[in-house]
């Protein structure tokens, strides 16, 4: 068998090898250029964050809001790379994507982070972690103890 046609079949290997790269790619992504700078902000950048709960009537403890999206997208993305407590990051991840959606699809019109062009990158991360969600981390994760599936 050829090396190409060894690299594009569809043996589970490859599945696992392919939620691997995903899981690196879409974890240390969201950690390094989201997450880090959210959970380094302190109580003053969660409050803020937190705020978008009010997109949901919920306009109590916007510091817990805000510290649970900052800790979702830094530590549950540590934890999708490493692919422990894979299934409960991977909710919380995708749970603050939603949030974020709703928050741009509320924003006022004039504002440019407004609509579905503001969305789209929450969107497509969300569809992402949902779908992890579903699958389970693959072959390639630690585990302490627990069946992966």
């Amino acid at each position: 068998m050829s090396f190409l046609k060894k690299f594009v079949s569809s043996d589970q290997i490859n599945r696992d090898l392919g939620l691997l790269v995903i899981r690196l790619g879409i974890g240390l992504s969201m950690f390094l250029f989201h997450g880090y700078g959210k959970i380094a902000g302190g109580p003053e950048r969660w409050e803020s964050i937190g705020g978008s709960m009010a997109t949901f009537g919920i306009t109590f403890l916007p510091t817990f809001w805000g510290f649970m999206a900052a800790f979702s997208e830094s530590a549950c993305s540590i934890l999708l790379v490493l692919g422990l407590f894979f299934r409960p990051a991977a909710g919380l991840l995708a749970f603050t994507m939603f949030v974020a959606v709703m928050r741009h699809l509320n924003l006022p019109d004039d504002n440019p982070s407004a609509g579905w062009s503001g969305a789209s990158h929450a969107l497509e991360l969300g569809s992402i972690y949902l779908g992890l969600l579903m699958t389970g981390p693959g072959r390639h994760a630690l585990s302490i103890g627990m069946r992966r599936s």
